[in-house]
């Protein structure tokens, strides 16, 4: 009780010696991990005056077991943190370890989730302070609020690994391809984050697929989580179930003879229960649909050649002004279609 009242006494301080408006996040970081510090060392000197140091005076590289643990990590978790960073503490990433975890902190995750984040994305460690900014600030300007963005991270933290260009891009690709609302494009990124590092030819690709072939609509994409399969998945269960005569692609004017299941009774059910109250099929047969359908679809890529995977600018974190007009700098908007 008495370190996390310390703790808020010198974050009042800080917020009282320079406003919230001008207290950037790297500052705020500071103050926290440095508080956090501060009182553990208070609390604790005469035990530990050898072994932990403020942040402001230590080498990153020099980080021990007892300062993962005073950044509130259980014992056991601070030695798995430590070990891993076996690897890191040579070279330039070493300087990175601590701003990765102010961060990360400061973003409102507790010590289980960062341990996590790491474990799942060892490559955090490696990310310039300022990129691991601008990438957290770009995620809330695309509108995922408190809650939400902790939860992305949590769940996806390699989204923070991605360049603000491609992030960017996918975005404009999202509302001007594939017409979606923002608000749509912002809860895709929510529940399927990894969207973000997907080829944008097969992106499109499915996108038509599903919006042509199976004459679905945008909103029913977003609310059944389109973008958390692939394309083979979605393709799969869709031609099985369109062989058996049980879906047809709409007409003009979005008709059919038949009722079609809809996209989520399709995709977010297990192959048992799939194949039991939709396909109504064996086990066996749909076996051997997919694989004969494997060869089939391998041989028209091999004929009509696959496009190859579109390349950005990984280097542009540095060139991209959050301010920077999207539109301006893509080609989508003029290819609009009709």
């Amino acid at each position: 009780m008495g370190t996390r009242v310390a703790v808020n006494q010198v974050l009042r301080l800080a917020v009282r010696n320079a406003t919230i408006s001008t207290l950037c996040p790297r500052q705020f970081g500071r103050y926290y991990l440095q508080s956090r510090w501060c009182c553990s060392s208070t609390n604790q000197a005469t035990q530990h005056n050898q072994d932990l140091n403020p942040p402001s005076g230590i080498p990153v590289t020099e980080l021990s077991l007892r300062s993962f643990i005073d950044m509130g990590f259980t014992e056991s978790q601070a030695e798995q943190i430590y070990e891993s960073l076996a690897n890191v503490r040579r070279g330039d990433s070493a300087k990175h370890i601590l701003p990765t975890l102010t961060a990360l902190f400061v973003l409102g995750l507790n010590p289980s989730s960062v341990k996590k984040c790491l474990e799942k994305c060892p490559e955090l460690y490696t990310i310039k302070e300022a990129q691991l900014q601008q990438r957290i600030s770009n995620l809330r300007k695309m509108g995922l609020v408190e809650g939400s963005l902790q939860r992305v991270v949590a769940h996806y933290p390699r989204i923070l690994t991605v360049p603000l260009k491609r992030v960017k891009n996918v975005v404009m690709f999202l509302k001007e391809k594939c017409l979606f609302t923002s608000q749509q494009v912002t809860d895709i990124i929510r529940d399927c984050p990894a969207v973000v590092l997907e080829n944008l030819d097969q992106l499109e690709y499915k996108f038509q697929y599903v919006y042509f072939r199976m004459g679905v609509k945008q909103a029913e994409m977003v609310k059944c989580r389109l973008f958390r399969y692939s394309l083979d998945e979605v393709r799969c269960r869709h031609t099985f179930l369109e062989r058996r005569g049980l879906y047809e692609t709409p007409d003009k004017k979005g008709q059919t003879t038949i009722i079609n299941p809809s996209l989520d009774s399709i995709l977010n059910v297990d192959q048992d229960t799939f194949l039991a109250h939709v396909a109504q099929a064996s086990a066996e047969e749909y076996d051997v649909f997919k694989r004969l359908a494997a060869r089939e679809w391998q041989e028209e890529e091999l004929q009509q050649g696959r496009t190859e995977p579109d390349s950005d600018d990984e280097d542009d974190d540095e060139d991209v002004d959050d301010d920077d007009d999207i539109e301006a700098k893509s080609g989508y908007g003029k290819r609009r279609k009709k």
